[in-house]
Formats: C-alpha cells, sequence, structure tokens
C-alpha cells in the first residue's frame, strides 16, 4: 500500500549503520575540545616594539641602497630609536635629487625634518605606528595558528586577548609535549640571507679592525659558527655582513627537512618567483663570495657562492634530524614579526575532562530515559516510535560530528541535551496533529498522511530559523560558543531527518503490518 516503503527502510538503516561506523571507536573517532580531554592555555604578549625596529632599520637600508644606486653620497644612515632613523652628510648639490627620492620611497610611512649640514630625520607617522603594531599582532595570530596546526592540533584556539592591543591566548587541546609546543610557537625563525663582506672572524675586534675601527652604516657584525674542517667542532665566529638582506623568511615558498653533501641534516628551500628573479641577480654577480644564512640574528651557515642561485637554496649547520624538522615547519609557517613574552600559563588536566565526560553522558542518559518513559506514558506504542527516533537522532548527530572532524567540547555536550528537547518537540506536534486528524473522523493512514504534511512545513520553518542563528553563534562565538553551535547545527539537520523522515516510515511499517481496519496506538 505504501510505496517504496522498503526502500526508505533500508535508508534508514544504511544511514544509521553510516553513523554508527563513522564513529565508533568513540575514543578514536570523536576529538575531544580543551574542556574534556586538558591541554595548554597560553597568554603571550607580542613584542610589538621589535616589529617597528624592524621597519625602521629595513627603511633605512633600502634608501641608503637606493641613494648609493643614484650616485647620492652620504656619511651616514643610522636609525636613532623604534621609530627614527637619521641621515646626514647630503651634500648641497644632491638635496633636491635627495628629497626627491626620500619622498617617493619613505614619503608615505615617515615624516622628514631637515636639519644642519645636511642631515634630515625621518620619523614614522602616528597612524603607521598604530598600523604596524595591529599588523604585528594580527600576522602573529596567523602565524601561530599555522604552527599549532603544523603540530596537528585538533582545533587549536588562537585569538586576540586583553585590552591592550598587544596580546594572544592560545588554547591548545591534546597537547602532551608542552615543552615541544611552546617552543615552536615561540620561535621567530626570522630567516634572512645577507651578502658576507668579512669574516669569519674569532671575535668582533679583528673585524672592527679590517674595516677601519668601525662598522660601515650599510653594514653590521652578526655571531655565528664556523667549521675549519669537515668532522671539526664548529667554533663561535663573526661575520660582516650587508645590513639589507637579499631574500628574507617572507619570500620562501616552501621548506622542508633534508640532508646536505656530507649526509647531515639540513633544511632545503625554495623561493617565489620574484624572490628568485632578484636573488638570481645577486648571485650571479657574487660568484666565489660567501652568503650568509641567518636565523634570528644568528649565522648558521655561510657556503661559497659557486655559480647562480635562483628559487632553491639550503640551510646547513649543527643541526639534528628533530631540529631540521622543526625548523622546515616554522619556516613554512612563515617567521613572526616580533617576540612573544609569556605572560600566563595554564594547564587543564584530563581528570577534569574526563568528569566532565562523565557527568555529560549521565545527563544525556537520564534525559533519554526521563523523555523516553513520558512519551511512552503520554503517547503509548507512538511513544515507542519517538524514543526510535531519538536515538537516531543522536547517532547521526555522533557520526556527523566524527566523520567531519568536529570537536565536542562540555557546551556541545549541552547541544546535546538540547537536541533531544528538540526531538521530542518535533514528535509531540506530529503526535498532536495526528490525534486531532483521528478526532476529525479520518482513518489511521489519512491521518498519519495529514499530521506529517501539514507540520513539515512548520518543523521546516523552525529549524531554519535555528540553524541561520546557529550560523551566527559560530561565526561570531568563542571557543565554547563555537562548540555548542556545532552541535545544535548537526543536531538540526539530522532531528529533519528522523522526526519527519524516519519516524514517518515507522508508522507507515506498523500500519502496513495490519490489514484492514488499521489501528493507532497514540
Amino acid at each position: 500500500m505504501y510505496k517504496n516503503l522498503r526502500w526508505k527502510v533500508i535508508a534508514i538503516v544504511a544511514v544509521a549503520a553510516l553513523a554508527i561506523a563513522a564513529f565508533y571507536p568513540p575514543q578514536d573517532r570523536l576529538k575531544l575540545g580543551l574542556d574534556l580531554q586538558g591541554g595548554i592555555q597560553l597568554v603571550m604578549r607580542v613584542n610589538t616594539e621589535e616589529a617597528l625596529t624592524y621597519e625602521t632599520e629595513t627603511t633605512a637600508a633600502q634608501l641608503q641602497e637606493s641613494l648609493s644606486t643614484a650616485g647620492v653620497t652620504t656619511s651616514s644612515v643610522r636609525p636613532s630609536n623604534l621609530t627614527t632613523f637619521v641621515v646626514e652628510g647630503v651634500a648641497p648639490d644632491k638635496d633636491a635629487q635627495f628629497r626627491q627620492l626620500a619622498q617617493d620611497q619613505v614619503g608615505l610611512t615617515f615624516d622628514r625634518e631637515s636639519g644642519v649640514g645636511g642631515s634630515y630625520t625621518f620619523r614614522m607617522k602616528p597612524n603607521v605606528d598604530v598600523d604596524r603594531r595591529r599588523e604585528a599582532v594580527a600576522q602573529a595570530i596567523q602565524t601561530i595558528d599555522r604552527r599549532v596546526n603544523e603540530l596537528g592540533v585538533s582545533e587549536p584556539i588562537v585569538a586576540p586577548y586583553g585590552n591592550d592591543g598587544n596580546q594572544i591566548v592560545v588554547y591548545l587541546p591534546g597537547v602532551s609535549d608542552i615543552p615541544r609546543a611552546k617552543e615552536m610557537i615561540g620561535k621567530t625563525a626570522l630567516l634572512e640571507l645577507k651578502m658576507v663582506e668579512q669574516g669569519p672572524a674569532p671575535d668582533q675586534a679583528t673585524l672592527l679592525a679590517a674595516t677601519g675601527g668601525a662598522v660601515p652604516p650599510d653594514m653590521e657584525i652578526i655571531p655565528g659558527l664556523s667549521s675549519s674542517a669537515l668532522g671539526q667542532p664548529a667554533t663561535p665566529s663573526f661575520y660582516l655582513v650587508r645590513r639589507l638582506a637579499a631574500v628574507t623568511g617572507n619570500d620562501l615558498r616552501t621548506a622542508r627537512a633534508t640532508v646536505d653533501t656530507f649526509n647531515q641534516p639540513a633544511v632545503s628551500f625554495t623561493l617565489n618567483s620574484q624572490a628568485a628573479s632578484r636573488f638570481g641577480e645577486i648571485t650571479g654577480t657574487s660568484i666565489g663570495r660567501q652568503l650568509a644564512i641567518i636565523l634570528d640574528g644568528r649565522v648558521e651557515s655561510a657556503p661559497v657562492i659557486e655559480g647562480r642561485i635562483s628559487n632553491e637554496g639550503q640551510i646547513t649547520g649543527t643541526f639534528t634530524q628533530a631540529e631540521v624538522t622543526d625548523l622546515s615547519m616554522v619556516l613554512r609557517s612563515g617567521a613572526l614579526p616580533a617576540s612573544l613574552t609569556p605572560q600566563y600559563e595554564n594547564s587543564v588536566g584530563p581528570s577534569l575532562g574526563q568528569d566532565s565526560i562523565d557527568a555529560g553522558v549521565q545527563a544525556s542518559i537520564a534525559g533519554l530515559i526521563l523523555v523516553a518513559l513520558f512519551m511512552v506514558f503520554y503517547y503509548k506504542l507512538a511513544g515507542f516510535n519517538a524514543v526510535i527516533t531519538i536515538t537516531l537522532n543522536l547517532m547521526v548527530l555522533l557520526g556527523f560530528m566524527a566523520y567531519l572532524g568536529a570537536v565536542m567540547t562540555l557546551p556541545g555536550i549541552a547541544g546535546f541535551i538540547l537536541t533531544i528537547g528538540m526531538g521530542v518537540d518535533s514528535n509531540v506536534l506530529i503526535f498532536e496533529r495526528i490525534r486531532e486528524e483521528l478526532a476529525n473522523g479520518k482513518g489511521p493512514r489519512q491521518a498519519v498522511a495529514a499530521g506529517f504534511d501539514r507540520v513539515f512545513v512548520t518543523i521546516l520553518d523552525t529549524h531554519i530559523a535555528s540553524l541561520i542563528a546557529a550560523a551566527f553563534l559560530f561565526q561570531f562565538g568563542t571557543g565554547p560558543i563555537r562548540g555548542f553551535a556545532t552541535t545544535l547545527f548537526f543536531g538540526l539537520i539530522s532531528n529533519v531527518f528522523t522526526a519527519v523522515f524516519a519516524s514517518r516510515t515507522l508508522f507507515e511499517l506498523s500500519l502496513s503490518r495490519k490489514p484492514g481496519a488499521a489501528k493507532l496506538s497514540i
């Protein structure tokens, strides 16, 4: 009598089987949030002053390079504080050319003040100062987020924290190696490739003697290690390098752990197209010179350029295999714009999570039992229909979350309990409508059909409205709110399937077994 009843039953059984397969065994399939499985909470301060210093030093070095290329000589170009650099000794006959170059290159970010004797002071504009600090925090959040995802952390939370505008909070659920996670998050990983002018030397005095006792304004001294022969331990050394980097970590496209020509751990990297073209020109005109590979202000290696290098390079040094794995990971995620200072650390124990899980499961089971007793008492045999569909609803919800990798949190368990209530609400609407149709003199089959058809629009309307609310909660909420919104979203979808399709199929299956004048126990 009922069309396609067999296929409807098969569809329901198939959905139930897929749901069970998706989340079973639950300890392996369901991901738990910080509040359920433990982990770590970190609050860190972004030292935005370093980002301003780097911006000022880089701008000064780029301006000096441009002036040198244009033939405009100066006695010095030097930073004087976080946001200021000074140019001295501009020749009077080159003053107009200098002003034009300075305006074109740094006029948007620095204000210029004239001094005496051909000197100029450049101060970072106040709005640029604020923007650079804000950008440093935003970039730090993005970089840390990429790094913790590389660590394999499920649903980490990296977000601004506090009212100062320079703090970040990081939630890492399920992290067991906390020291490594903290090191990975806080490592600046600023990679710079600079041409070596002098070195290596055993001390800075030796380098200064070679440069007349003073470091040229367009150069700097960087410490590092060097080894005179293969197999010999590296010794502390110093290098005089160009202040302006030929390539930085921002120019990297990929980085991976590998081995060097001596089968020692190393990191290979490739550059993006723009950096590769620039790097090719520099190395092509510098064959026979040393190139310093600098990581976080320390020379890791200074190989001799033997030919033109375009888009590939390698970082070698005294690394272990674990160190090159971590280094390639942080290089892929990008350098932090500034260092981080830990402000607060809080470890959440797994025992608290287990207590929360147990309490949530007990509450869900208790709620389900009480609902089942009420539905069976009030709606008789039809109440068993409701119990079956609500149970199927929870199974499908768990399957959704396991398959999509959603994280279960304590508010998410509250969403499970709410799902039970929503399932009951949908069944009550349908059952009451069926009762009304029976009271109006319709037969059981006609009453069931009319009840589901007329309530469907109401159920669909309320669920769409709730789905919109869940979407907004997920979009604008924080971690706990998003956990609740996730469970609510999937619970709404599964409830439409179970309360309408599965419940109606069960009614039709029951009525199809009663030939003649069928009766409903409702």
